[in-house]
């Protein structure tokens, strides 16, 4: 009897919990379907707003034999470019003009095991050799001394990455070219950047009117403040290049600091912003590449993200266009190469000066900023004085081939030199 009684009783209450555990396994089972459906989706999605430059690809690869090897496993070489073309949707508001230019190219090197990142800025004024380059009408241009930036104009990232790569002698591994548009996004991504100014700002081209003090800049501000120039400072990309340098250490600081990297709420639309605005090489126009380059930034201390311009002076030719300091220039482009330590310490100068004339002939038909392939008079007068020089070099000899100070007696090489720039740490 106590048998008979028990086992309807263990029966239907073993029954129960079976229910509800095959109802719960199916529930668990359609959610993690339905996440891996909507992960699926978002990788396909911003996947597909990668824009990969094949032209560029085969243009490097015509001239693989040519090209500098990578000296150092593990350590990464990227240009960061960034186009002022008004093609594609957002750009047109900012004028009619031909073409395109590199408003801002900078080399970022990220040493190997992701110790530290040094961005080096590359005036657009600098006088380079510039290689023969395919047009993208498929012509070609003829090898000359050029301004820098007309590498980009006639050539694209192809032509900029060759006639680099020939200045430095370090091996590009990939690049990068962001447009007005994506530049903005990506600020209002991380809901705006802090900056510090020492002086208000007032630059109608810019379309930048600011107090001093400590400026919360969104999408449309972020742009004006790193593309002004005439009425900021001494109207030189000296100072442009400065802020630009400024705000990119205040953004990686906001990225780390507010812990973008490790959120996906946080993350999705920074790659979202930012994956709809990039052209890059097909080695990096994916997801999962630029995961990857993400997380090897990831690791880097804030203090070990440093930003510099490659040590130049006024071109001896034209005082409106730049030439690199010697040995100096060298030296930097040797310790990335051979991914060795640099230091930054802050600029003593803080810039250059301007001079007073204007006009002058200007550059290649159509750029409004006077940056054509000759050396004659652009659209000002900087009266520059050497700048970025590391700690211990002589200034040039006004042919660009500065010679080094001699040491005294008691003087022994910095075993890492240092350059006049700033750090992530150092934004505000």
């Amino acid at each position: 009897m106590t048998d008979s009684a028990d086992t309807p009783t263990g029966t239907g209450g073993g029954r129960k919990p079976r229910h509800w555990l095959r109802w719960t396994a199916l529930g668990t089972a359609l959610l993690v379907l339905v996440a891996a459906g909507v992960g699926w989706w978002v990788y396909r999605k911003l996947n597909a707003n990668i824009t990969a430059d094949a032209a560029a690809e085969a243009e490097l690869r015509a001239y693989e034999k040519e090209r500098p090897a990578a000296e150092v496993r593990g350590a990464r070489n990227l240009l960061l470019i960034g186009s002022d073309s008004r093609a594609g949707a957002g750009n047109s508001e900012y004028g009619r003009v031909k073409g395109q230019r590199s408003d801002t190219t900078i080399l970022l090197h990220i040493a190997a095991h992701g110790s530290s990142a040094t961005a080096v800025s590359v005036p657009r004024d600098l006088m380079v050799r510039v290689p023969s380059c395919a047009r993208p009408d498929r012509t070609r241009t003829a090898a000359q001394y050029a301004q820098f930036n007309w590498a980009f104009a006639v050539g694209g990232p192809a032509c900029t990455i060759r006639t680099l790569e020939k200045l430095t002698g370090i091996r590009i591994d990939h690049f990068v070219v962001v447009d007005f548009r994506g530049f903005k996004e990506m600020v209002d991504a991380v809901d705006g950047v802090t900056v510090c100014l020492k002086e208000p700002i007032d630059d109608r081209d810019a379309r930048l009117k600011l107090p001093a003090g400590r400026q919360l800049l969104r999408g449309e501000q972020a742009l004006g403040f790193v593309r002004a120039r005439k009425t900021l400072g001494d109207g030189s990309d000296t100072e442009r290049m400065d802020r630009q340098q400024q705000f990119l250490g205040a953004l990686v600081d906001k990225v780390q600091s507010d812990g973008v990297l490790l959120n996906p709420a946080k993350l999705y639309p920074v790659l979202d912003a930012a994956t709809r605005s990039l052209t890059t090489d097909p080695g990096l126009a994916s997801l999962r590449d630029l995961y990857g380059l993400s997380r090897s930034m990831r690791s880097v201390p804030t203090d070990r993200v440093q930003f510099l311009t490659v040590p130049r002076e006024p071109y001896v030719n034209d005082p409106n266009r730049d030439q690199l300091v010697q040995p100096a220039a060298d030296r930097l482009f040797a310790r990335l190469r051979s991914d060795l330590p640099v230091t930054v310490h802050p600029s003593p100068t803080g810039g250059g000066s301007r001079g007073g004339s204007r006009g002058g002939s200007r550059g290649a038909p159509g750029d409004d900023s006077g940056n054509g392939p000759g050396s004659g008079p652009g659209d000002d007068s900087r009266g520059k004085t050497a700048t970025g020089n590391v700690t211990g070099n002589g200034p040039g000899n006004g042919a660009g081939m500065g010679a080094a100070a001699a040491p005294g007696p008691l003087a022994a090489p910095s075993p890492t030199p240092s350059f006049a720039g700033r750090n992530a740490a150092q934004s505000c």
